[in-house]
């Protein structure tokens, strides 16, 4: 009997230990709105073309592969086909 209740007091604890194994590993200080912002200032960001992971370091004038993760470029949504850049502006009472 002695050792019936011992190994129910042991699944108990190892239980209830690993359950709390997650909390401990997670446990780092939560990320601030300012730590959570992505520098999107690289070419990863502002080429013409673009990985659609947005590789460190990647990103091209010309359609081409990505060197880090071998995916393929896609257009940049935030330049017109002709590379230039749109945002913050639009054509209005302007061409180019």
């Amino acid at each position: 009997m002695k050792v019936l209740l011992f190994l129910i007091l042991s699944l108990f604890v190892f239980s209830c230990k690993n359950a709390s194994a997650p909390n401990e590993q997670t446990s780092e200080a939560p990320q601030t709105e300012e730590a959570a912002k992505v520098d999107e200032t690289g070419p990863e960001f502002t080429s013409a073309y673009i990985c659609p992971m947005h590789c460190k370091g990647s990103g091209s004038e010309k359609p081409g592969i990505c060197p880090a993760c071998g995916m393929d470029y896609v257009m940049n949504d935030k330049k017109g086909d002709d590379g230039h850049d749109h945002e913050g502006h639009d054509h209005e009472g302007h061409e180019h």
